[in-house]
């Protein structure tokens, strides 16, 4: 039974690293001593040891250790004997370049799809759908494959924003540029709000946190869905 936490983001405003999502971690990760982080997407290009260290802290609160995948002479290996996983954000292209080359994103696919628990948060979330294609980051690097884990049958849009009335020029609104993705591509997108996240249990996929998140689909008009509304039948 899958057990995936995909977040919109680390950090709400004002609060520490992850500490918003801490009883949700607690929750995922019970009863598991350690897991292993993947540090690739690099924000601000911090290094993946000072990245590791960021993580480690913020899951110290909740007894877990954290060891970073960079850190390891035989990645793949390692994925296969890891009790569960963390996934932090940064650039998505600069992640899935490296899941790709290093011949992992295949690999953590299978073990996430074993049972082992997942955790994303942004870019580490955008790889937990169809593709990376829907992600707000620049394309600092080009990946061999846009394809991602495909755990969940959807794109996710971290860090949607509302057009906001008094703000006179946005350039393009997500909103916008969901929809010329879906002039070429038929792949439901979910733009998820900073503080909401995506919970899968099983066969079972809700939406949990504060906020609504905004759903796009082929054909249609974007709509609204409610916190706990479900996400699998879509």
């Amino acid at each position: 039974m899958m057990k995936i936490v995909l977040a919109s983001t680390s950090t709400l405003s004002g609060q520490d690293y992850l500490a918003y999502l801490q009883p949700v971690m607690q929750r995922l990760f019970s009863g598991i001593s350690e897991i292993i982080f993947v540090p690739y997407a690099r924000p601000g290009g911090i290094s993946h040891d000072d990245y590791t260290q960021r993580a480690a802290d913020a899951f110290a609160a909740i007894g877990v250790r954290v060891k970073g995948l960079h850190t390891f002479e035989d990645p793949a290996t390692a994925l296969k004997h890891a009790e569960g996983f963390f996934t932090g954000g940064g650039n998505t292209f600069l992640l899935v370049k490296q899941l790709h080359e290093l011949e992992l994103m295949d690999v953590l696919r299978a073990e996430v799809e074993k049972g082992k628990p997942y955790l994303g948060t942004s870019a580490g979330s955008n790889i937990g759908g169809v593709n990376m294609q829907t992600t707000n980051d620049m394309p600092i690097v080009y990946p061999p494959s846009f394809e991602t884990m495909g755990l969940v049958p959807f794109n996710l849009n971290p860090h949607y924003l509302d057009p906001i009335p008094e703000i006179k020029h946005m350039g393009e609104t997500r909103e916008t540029r969901i929809r010329e993705f879906h002039t070429q591509q038929d792949v439901t997108v979910i733009g998820l709000r900073e503080g909401s996240w995506i919970e899968v249990s099983g066969t079972e996929i809700r939406l949990r946190g504060e906020l609504s998140a905004r759903i796009f689909k082929v054909g249609r008009e974007a709509y609204e869905l409610g916190t706990g509304g479900d996400l699998a039948i879509l």
